[in-house]
């Protein structure tokens, strides 16, 4: 990932990166995940985590580090990084 280069996101993943950012404050839990991404449609844990992953592959992030976007069995929380990213000119 280079500084300042625009990354493609599928519109689900963009809409995860704003409900997060707007969130950083507080644990999102995956029922609000749902609920803001979703619009409380039904999908499946495979849908979220692929989705979760692509957020985290956006930000050269991964499952393993998890620096900017952690998860807890069903519980995604921004970390305190996530203002950088609010403040990035390229997002």
């Amino acid at each position: 990932m280079c500084a300042g280069a625009l990354i493609a996101l599928q519109p689900q993943v963009f809409d995860l990166f704003e409900y997060a950012i707007r969130n950083r404050d507080r644990i999102v839990s995956k029922d609000d995940l749902l609920a803001a991404v979703w619009n409380g449609r039904i999908v499946s844990e495979s849908t979220l985590s692929t989705r979760i992953n692509a957020a985290r592959s956006a930000l050269g992030d991964s499952g393993e580090q998890q620096r900017l976007i952690r998860t807890s069995r069903a519980i995604a929380d921004a970390s305190s990084a996530a203002p950088a990213i609010l403040s990035s000119p390229t997002l």
